[in-house]
């Protein structure tokens, strides 16, 4: 019987070793390597035309030709991908188990009659795919289902249908017959992943990847395969909630500042074309403890409300909770208000959490959240004619933000009445917005003086 040959991978940078190690010697990472069943046979690609060898060229003699990119009629999407698909480019997508990546990109390949995408599923036969497409509004005779795990019937396929678009859902369910391992394994995700990156390359044809994703939230297998794909897109959202978020986390062709805003319906992902309006609670009644924030994501401008609840610790430790938010950052806006403000809210539980079940970076919304916790400190509500757009400084001033002109202009369109910011930034706003005041405060006391007398 013949020895099994086995060897060691890194799951951080694919790095291989024929014995155990504790320490990678190329990512430096501790307690990364598994143990595989491996074996390279001869390749059986499928889809080469014939073998030709690569030639160095100088610079200037590089033929360019201009691709148009394939436009989507998902705009969302083809704003997070920078306006539209680039030809021959690979595309990552990843997210929880269940929050809608197969909808979302089956409901793209139907929103395309115009291209021939051929969806490879390794999780679902052609019956449940078609049983989900029933669903959707959209129908569309160039869309090919294949369910397929082997990689060199998916390039057989693909050679004779000649697709303007791949789907492959999942990254993790692929087998090459170059490697003798199963599915889902380090070896076998950097062997298709590459084989997968080579046919976008040659045939200029765009493929998207599903991939999964692992209990930390980080994208499974190794991670050279995130450094391999041109565009990385994250999909983010609570499954207790209605709304999705698309973001980039690297885009070669593109901005990696943009998100998409999706609504889980029972008939596909609905693009949310106005966020706002739907993140922000414009009720009758004003209660304490809540602040609208304006916020922006990559060229978008956001009005978000910011939840706020301060009450006595009971249990003598107090409790510092944040969902959408930086949680360090709180205890640093926190600690501000007690140190120069006199605000004393350390034996106090407090709670902060963002509207919509979103995740908000942006540090223009600290006024707000300092507004939300003064609100519920004080029990006496923000009017809900108010937003504020500013940073809070260490020494409790109030600092100015990045594009304030594009977020004031939100706020008036939505019908905000006042909008407070930085006092730094008078001369550059004053005068400019006439439907709306513009109060401009420099310090957190002088906020709280303007806010509650």
């Amino acid at each position: 019987m013949a020895k099994v040959k086995t060897t060691f991978f890194c799951q951080q940078c694919g790095n291989q070793s024929a014995k155990w190690l504790g320490k990678c010697p190329n990512c430096q990472e501790w307690n990364t390597y598994v143990e595989e069943v491996v074996e390279k046979t001869k390749s059986g690609e499928t889809w080469r035309d014939e073998k030709t060898k690569a030639k160095a060229l100088p610079l200037s003699e590089v033929n360019y030709i201009s691709f148009p990119r394939i436009k989507i009629a998902d705009p969302e999407l083809d704003r997070v991908l920078g306006g539209g698909m680039v030809p021959g480019s690979v595309v990552l997508v990843g997210g929880e188990p269940g929050i809608g990546k197969s909808t979302l990109l089956l409901q793209m390949a139907l929103r395309m009659p115009e291209h021939k995408v051929l969806y490879v599923s390794g999780e679902e036969s052609q019956l449940q795919i078609k049983m989900r497409a029933e669903r959707m509004p959209w129908k569309s005779t160039d869309c090919f289902i294949l369910a397929e795990t082997d990689l060199n019937a998916i390039f057989s396929q693909a050679k004779n249908i000649r697709p303007d678009l791949v789907i492959i859902d999942s990254i993790q369910t692929l087998t090459s017959s170059s490697i003798d391992s199963s599915a889902g394994s380090v070896s076998q995700i950097r062997e298709c992943t590459g084989e997968l990156l080579r046919y976008a390359k040659e045939k200029e044809v765009p493929v998207i990847l599903i991939g999964h994703i692992t209990k930390d939230g980080q994208l499974a297998g190794p991670k050279v395969l995130e450094h391999m794909v041109d565009t990385v897109l994250q999909f983010e959202g609570d499954r207790h909630h209605a709304y999705r978020i698309l973001r980039a986390m690297k885009n070669r062709f593109g901005s990696t500042a943009e998100i998409g805003i999706y609504e889980m319906k029972s008939s596909g992902m609905q693009e949310v074309a106005n966020p706002s309006e739907v993140l922000i609670n414009r009720g009758e009644t004003s209660l304490s403890g809540t602040a609208v924030a304006a916020t922006i994501e990559g060229i978008r401008p956001l009005m978000i409300e910011v939840q706020a609840l301060v009450s006595s610790a009971v249990y003598g430790t107090p409790q510092r909770s944040s969902t959408g938010f930086d949680l360090r950052r709180l205890n640093m806006l926190l600690a501000v208000l007690e140190k120069r403000c006199g605000f004393r809210l350390g034996m106090q539980d407090v709670f902060l959490n963002i509207a919509g079940g979103i995740r908000v970076d942006d540090p223009g919304i600290d006024l707000a959240v300092i507004a939300a916790l003064l609100s519920s400190h004080e029990d006496i509500p923000v009017s809900s004619d108010l937003c504020f757009a500013a940073e809070i400084g260490l020494t409790g001033e109030v600092r100015p933000v990045p594009r304030a002109d594009q977020r004031i202009a939100e706020a008036q369109k939505l019908g905000f009445r006042q909008i407070m910011v930085s006092g730094y930034s008078r001369k550059a706003l004053e005068g400019q917005h006439t439907g709306i005041e513009v109060i401009f405060v420099n310090k957190v006391d002088e906020a709280f003086t303007r806010l509650f007398g």
